[in-house]
């Protein structure tokens, strides 16, 4: 009885000197936890910063686009339904090109033509990029709480 006592008292000792480490374990988690919160929170943007001016916003969601990164074109996008439907048939047709043209649109260069105010929270971005010269376009970009997003509904309308 008496080395039952003993082991259990043991026992007993080894589980008080555990409860200091758990409660070190679970804090350790739970900040953790709060880092990977706060991490996913900050990059729930993709990290990308927001434009300085209508030609920022312009030329990263042009060179986000040629590049195939529509996570990126649509941070500078206006976001309403029509330009998340235009922006999601670019994509899927941007899916269906070739490497080959692919390739040519990334390495391709923008050259902005024209770039005029309408007023001063509407911007016309007119480009083409050298991938194919042929092809000029003009983009809207719009200031809207303080952020310059691209209105894809204007390509509709020209």
């Amino acid at each position: 009885m008496k080395k039952l006592i003993v082991f259990n008292a043991q026992c007993q000792t080894l589980k008080a000197k555990r409860r200091p480490a758990t409660g070190i374990l679970a804090l350790s988690l739970t900040l953790l936890a709060l880092s990977v919160l706060t991490f996913s929170c900050n990059s729930s943007q993709g990290g990308y910063k927001k434009a300085d001016d209508a030609q920022d916003a312009g030329r990263e969601f042009i060179r986000a686009s040629l590049d195939g990164d529509y996570a990126k074109a649509e941070f500078y996008l206006l976001k309403d339904s029509t330009n998340l439907f235009l922006l999601h048939k670019q994509e899927a047709l941007y899916k269906e090109m070739s490497n080959k043209d692919k390739s040519s649109y990334k390495q391709s260069t923008i050259r902005p033509v024209a770039i005029t105010g309408e007023n001063d929270s509407t911007i016309f971005y007119k480009y083409y990029h050298t991938s194919n010269p042929t092809d000029t376009t003009v983009l809207r970009i719009v200031r809207r709480s303080g952020e310059w997003l691209v209105d894809l509904k204007s390509i509709i309308k020209m």
